[in-house]
C-alpha cells in the first residue's frame, strides 16, 4: 500500500475551498488504496510563529527517509528553512492553491516577504501541485520550472439542481470566507443601488479570518439598511450548504483574485448562473454561457451584471440554461484524485509541463 503524509495548517477540517479540496482529494486517495495521514500543524499562518515552526520541523522529523509528504503552501510557504532541511530526505510535494503573495490588503514589504520566501520553499520541494492553470503560469514567476508544475483542478460533487424559493424573491447566495479577498464589500455597495427590485443575499463563509473586514461589511449592511435582505450566516457544515444552494437563483462570488474558485463549480453543479469577476483564474474557471465576469473592484459594473439578472429574464434564462449545460461537463472527485495519484508518481526529468484532470 502506497503511504502519504499531507500535511496542512491548523484544522483539516475547515470548510474553506483549499481545505476542502484537500479533504476530498485525501479522502479520493483513500478510496484509491492510499494510506493517507493528515496531519493539522499548530501555530500561526501564513505568517508562522515560532509555534508553526516548531509544528512543521516535528512534523517532518517524525517522518522516515523516503516517506512521500504532500504539505499545502499556506503550511510551507513561509518556513522555507524547514523544508530545505528535510528536503534531502523526504520526497516533498507543495501544494499550492495561490501564491500568498497575491493575497488582497498584503502592503509591498508583506508581498516581498511572501514572494521571496515561497520562491525559495518551492525551490526546495520535488514537485509542485496547483490547482488552475492560471496558477501553474503564476509560478513561472517563482522560478518554479515546467517540469515541476502539475495542475489538477478541483473535483464536484453529485448536486441537486437549484430551484429556487418560488415565492418570486430573486435568492443570491454567496459562499465565501470573509476577508477582503472575496470583496463582499463591494458586493454589500452593489446591491444598495438595487433596493427597487426583490432580492435576498445570504453570505457563507467564517467570520473569523478578518475581524476588522467583517465588522465593516456588517456596518456597510447596516448604514445601507439592508439588515432585513443581506443576511451573514458564517460558516455552514457542508451537509447543510446543499439546502442553500437548491433555494438559490443566483451565485455570486465578487473575489479580486481566485487561484481557482471552486465555488463556481459546485454553483455549475447544482445548475447555478453566476456572477463573479475575472480576478485571477475566475475569467477561465466560469464558462461565459454560464454567466457574467466583471473587472475586479468594480462596483458599478457588479451592479450593473446583477440589475441584468434580476431585470432581465430572457438573460437570465440564458445563462442558467449555459450552466445547466456546463454541469454535465464537470470532473468529479474520483477523476482528480486520480489525477493526483499519478502527479505524485510521474517522472520528473523528461516531461513536459502537464495538466491533468481537466476535461477538454
Amino acid at each position: 500500500m502506497k503511504a502519504l503524509t499531507l500535511i496542512v495548517a491548523g484544522d483539516p477540517d475547515q470548510l474553506t475551498g483549499g481545505y476542502r479540496y484537500d479533504a476530498r482529494v485525501a479522502q479520493g486517495l483513500g478510496a484509491e488504496g492510499w494510506d493517507v495521514d493528515v496531519v493539522g500543524l499548530a501555530g500561526r499562518f501564513p505568517e508562522p510563529d515560532a509555534v508553526a515552526s516548531h509544528a512543521l520541523d516535528s512534523a517532518l522529523t517524525a517522518l522516515p527517509d523516503g516517506a512521500r509528504v504532500v504539505i499545502d503552501g499556506l503550511a510551507m510557504s513561509g518556513l522555507p528553512a524547514i523544508v530545505e532541511r528535510h528536503a534531502s530526505r523526504l520526497p516533498i510535494t507543495a501544494l499550492i492553491h495561490h501564491p500568498l503573495a497575491d493575497e488582497t490588503g498584503l502592503d509591498a514589504a508583506q508581498q516581498q516577504r511572501f514572494r521571496i520566501s515561497e520562491t525559495r520553499a518551492l525551490a526546495a520541494v520535488e514537485r509542485v501541485i496547483v490547482t488552475s492553470v492560471y496558477t501553474a503560469h503564476r509560478l513561472a514567476d517563482f522560478d518554479v520550472p515546467a517540469e515541476k508544475r502539475f495542475v489538477i483542478e478541483p473535483g464536484v460533487a453529485p448536486s441537486e439542481l437549484a430551484t429556487g424559493a418560488g415565492d418570486g424573491v430573486t435568492r443570491l447566495l454567496c459562499v465565501a470566507t470573509l476577508t477582503p479577498r472575496k470583496g463582499q464589500d463591494l458586493l454589500v455597495d452593489a446591491l444598495a443601488e438595487l433596493t427597487d427590485l426583490p432580492w435576498q443575499c445570504e453570505l457563507i463563509g467564517g467570520l473569523d479570518r478578518a475581524d476588522a473586514f467583517v465588522a465593516d461589511v456588517t456596518a456597510r449592511i447596516e448604514r445601507h439598511g439592508l439588515g432585513e435582505r443581506i443576511h451573514l450566516l458564517g460558516g455552514v457544515p457542508s451537509e447543510s450548504l446543499g439546502a442553500y444552494y437548491r433555494d438559490a437563483d443566483l451565485f455570486v462570488l465578487p473575489s479580486h483574485y481566485e487561484g481557482y474558485g471552486m465555488v463556481i463549480t459546485e454553483a455549475l453543479a447544482h445548475g447555478l448562473p453566476v456572477v463573479t469577476t475575472t480576478g485571477g483564474a475566475l475569467s477561465h474557471t466560469l464558462p461565459d454561457t454560464a454567466g457574467i465576469k466583471v473587472p475586479p473592484g468594480d462596483v458599478v459594473a457588479l451592479r450593473e451584471a446583477l440589475r441584468r439578472m434580476l431585470e432581465d429574464a430572457e438573460s437570465y434564462r440564458r445563462y442558467r440554461d449555459g450552466a445547466r449545460q456546463a454541469r454535465d461537463d464537470l470532473n468529479d472527485w474520483t477523476t482528480a484524485s486520480a489525477a493526483f495519484a499519478r502527479a505524485l508518481d510521474a517522472p520528473l526529468a523528461t516531461r513536459h509541463a502537464q495538466t491533468s484532470g481537466a476535461k477538454s
